[in-house]
């Protein structure tokens, strides 16, 4: 069965309200039990701000290590999710969930040898 990345997207800036968060996590674990009972849940996980991010880049003889995320932007990867469909219509259904959920677009991509 192919499998695919779905990538959150966030904007950069302060976190949504507590209230708010309380229902984002409430529609992701909705979504993860449905995607659980239909057999597609793989992976999934939010990630620290991007300023937490470390970035490898092959350097002369060594790696250069430089603090924060890999481009400057408006909008970093906020989380993912791994997820087993039968096509790519059935992982972008998986994918407006999942985007309906958090409120933030959504990135869906096949994994290479998984079809």
């Amino acid at each position: 069965m192919p499998r695919y990345l779905l990538s959150i997207y966030q904007p950069d800036g302060p976190m949504p309200s507590e209230d708010r968060l309380a229902d984002i996590h409430r529609d992701l674990d909705a979504l993860n039990d449905e995607l659980k009972a239909a057999g597609g849940w793989v992976f999934d996980g939010g990630l620290h701000p991007a300023s937490t991010a470390t970035v490898l880049r092959p350097g002369v003889g060594d790696v250069l290590i430089t603090d924060g995320p890999f481009v400057d932007s408006k909008e970093h990867l906020g989380g993912i999710k791994i997820v087993d469909a039968l096509d790519l219509d059935a992982a972008l259904g998986w994918g407006a969930k999942l985007m309906r959920a958090t409120g933030l677009p959504v990135e869906v991509r096949p994994f290479l040898g998984w079809d």
